[in-house]
C-alpha cells in the first residue's frame, strides 16, 4: 500500500512539473489551441493564437515561416510550448500580432511531408488546398473573422505568393518579408513561374537593406516590387546578430527590429498604411 502511495505520489509530483513549466517568451500573454484537419492521407496542423480580449477579433493572420517550414507544434499550458522553429522570425515574434482585432495562424507542413516542407509542394495547389483547410477550421471556430491576410518569411514566400495565385480574391492582403530571389544560385526557381503583377490581393514586401543571405538580396526584391507597382517597405538597423547569413538571427530575420516590423504590419492590416516606407 505504501508503495503504491509512493508511486502515486511521484505520478502527481511529474504532473505537475509539468504544468508548472513557465510560459515561453514567444507565447507570453497568449492563449493557443492546435487545429488539426485530417486530409489527403494525412493531417495538416495549424496553431490559433489570440488574447483574452481578442473574443470580437475580425481580422487572421495566417503565418507561413521561413525554411524548413515545418513547425510540429508541441502544445501545453494553453500555448505551443516547443517546435523546431522557434527561432524563426514570424514564430518568435508572433505575440506582437495578436490583438483585440487580430488573431494569428500558424501553418505547418502537411505531415506527409516530411521534415522540409519542399519548395515544388509549396508552390503547389496542394499546398494551398491543406492551408486553407486548417484556415477553414479556425473560421468556424471563429464566425467573427471577415478578412484572412498571408505573411510569410523568406522560404515562406513560395507559399504566400502561390498561396495568393489561387486564392484570388479570397485574402484580404499578402505581405512576404525577405523574400526569395529565384535567380540567385542555389535558390528556389519555382518562383520564377510567379507573376506577383497578377495577384489580385493587394500585396506589400517587406526586407532589411542589409539582408545578407544570397538567396534574398534587397536589390532584387525592391526591383520586383517597383516593376509591379508593389509597396516596398525597407528596413535598416537592429543589432546582435548571429549565425549564418540565412539563419533567423541576423538582418535576414529582423533581429532587434521585430517589434517595428510586427507594429507596421498591424498598421497594413488594419487598412492605414499600403505604401512604400522606411522602418529605422
Amino acid at each position: 500500500m505504501r508503495k503504491e502511495f509512493r508511486i502515486l505520489a511521484l505520478l502527481l509530483l511529474n504532473s505537475c512539473a509539468v504544468y508548472a513549466q513557465p510560459i515561453p517568451q514567444h507565447a507570453e500573454g497568449l492563449q493557443e489551441e492546435l487545429i488539426e484537419v485530417a486530409i489527403d492521407g494525412g493531417t495538416q496542423r495549424a496553431v490559433l493564437s489570440k488574447r483574452p480580449e481578442s473574443a470580437t477579433a475580425s481580422k487572421l493572420i495566417v503565418l507561413l515561416p521561413g525554411h524548413p517550414s515545418v513547425v510540429r507544434p508541441e502544445m501545453g499550458n494553453g500555448v505551443m510550448m516547443d517546435s523546431p522553429q522557434l527561432g524563426n522570425f514570424l514564430i518568435r515574434a508572433r505575440r506582437h500580432l495578436v490583438t483585440a482585432q487580430t488573431m494569428t495562424l500558424l501553418i505547418d507542413c502537411h505531415s506527409s511531408v516530411g521534415d522540409v516542407c519542399k519548395p515544388e509542394y509549396q508552390a503547389s495547389e496542394d499546398r494551398y488546398k491543406h492551408a486553407m483547410a486548417v484556415v477553414s477550421a479556425a473560421l468556424v471556430k471563429q464566425p467573427n473573422i471577415k478578412q484572412v491576410f498571408l505573411l510569410s518569411t523568406s522560404m515562406g514566400s513560395i507559399s504566400s505568393g502561390f498561396m495568393a495565385k489561387y486564392g484570388k480574391n479570397q485574402f484580404a492582403g499578402v505581405i512576404h518579408t525577405a523574400s526569395v530571389d529565384p535567380t540567385a544560385p542555389k535558390s528556389y526557381p519555382q518562383l520564377s513561374r510567379l507573376n506577383y503583377g497578377e495577384i489580385a490581393a493587394p500585396q506589400a514586401f517587406i526586407h532589411h537593406v542589409e539582408d545578407p543571405c544570397p538567396i534574398t538580396q534587397y536589390a532584387y526584391i525592391r526591383s520586383v516590387a517597383e516593376k509591379n507597382k508593389i509597396p516596398f517597405i525597407s528596413v535598416s538597423g537592429g543589432g546582435d546578430f548571429k549565425g549564418q547569413a540565412c539563419q533567423a538571427f541576423t538582418q535576414h530575420g529582423f533581429k532587434n527590429k521585430e517589434v517595428q516590423v510586427m507594429r507596421h504590419i498591424l498598421k497594413m492590416v488594419n487598412g492605414l498604411s499600403w505604401t512604400s516606407e522606411t522602418i529605422q
